[in-house]
């Protein structure tokens, strides 16, 4: 009995130790419960979230409604922080073991949003994916400059600068945005970069061409893309990808 009882107490202990482990919270709100959801007859939450994470789900616009209230128990849940936290673990153990040359040209490219910046503050007063997009609304929000960083991303990007690995933020933004993008970043943490790439108002296509496109760019101009990390299938997918890609989770929206 007695046995049982420490066992106990070590499971607590340990659960407590790792809940204080987190930096600091992406959004105020908390789940009511766990992020197992509701059932919903004909259609499970968790299975739809599973074959978006595994891009078996594509081209899909907006969550479904019935898993509104699920994917808000996802995202505010401790669950979306340790599938962050899981993808960065790897992402850095994979680097650590690296042989890098030493010459400046060693570049991780990360994406923006939902990567290196949470959008959660707004979808958690939109749906969480479940509402159409509206470009006008988000781009206010983006102008706010508020976004906090996702802390997983934010502590993977400074091990990687200390193992000297540059950064590269390469984002489907706007160019118009790119003072505030800059501005956002250097505020929760990200002090420094090689390059901070966003989109031109000429630049057509979808965003695995764009990204694809940009990536060439910084290949031809004598970088070494060693990793790359995004939420999106399209941030990894396309040419010249990186010797390695890490998806992290994100299933409030898709872009192609």
């Amino acid at each position: 009995m007695g046995e049982i009882v420490l066992l106990c107490l070590f499971l607590f202990a340990s659960s407590v130790h790792l809940s204080q482990g987190i930096s600091h919270e992406i959004h105020l709100l908390r789940p009511r419960q766990g992020s197992g959801g509701h059932h919903v007859p004909g259609l499970s939450c968790l299975s739809w979230r599973l074959g978006v994470e595994a891009h078996n789900i594509i081209g899909w616009s907006t969550v479904p409604q019935v898993c509104e209230s699920y994917m808000g128990h996802y995202m505010l849940g401790r669950q979306y922080r340790k599938d962050s936290r899981a993808v960065a673990y790897e992402a850095l153990a994979y680097a650590q073991g690296l042989k890098l040359a030493g010459d400046g040209k060693d570049i991780w490219v990360f994406d923006v949003d939902e990567t290196s910046l949470s959008n959660l503050p707004y979808y958690a007063n939109h749906g969480f994916g479940s509402e159409v997009f509206n470009s006008t609304q988000f781009n206010n929000w983006v102008y706010e400059g508020k976004a906090p960083a996702l802390p997983e991303s934010l502590q993977l990007y400074k091990k990687l600068l200390n193992l000297g690995i540059k950064a590269v933020f390469l984002t489907g933004r706007s160019e118009a945005q790119r003072n505030i993008t800059a501005a956002n970043l250097k505020k929760v943490g990200y002090h420094t970069w090689e390059k901070l790439i966003l989109k031109g108002s000429w630049v057509t296509g979808t965003a695995v061409v764009y990204k694809s496109n940009e990536r060439k760019k910084l290949e031809k101009s004598g970088y070494r893309i060693i990793g790359n990390i995004g939420d999106q299938w399209s941030d990894i997918l396309g040419t010249n990808t990186g010797n390695r890609t890490f998806k992290l989770p994100d299933p409030m929206y898709y872009i192609s």
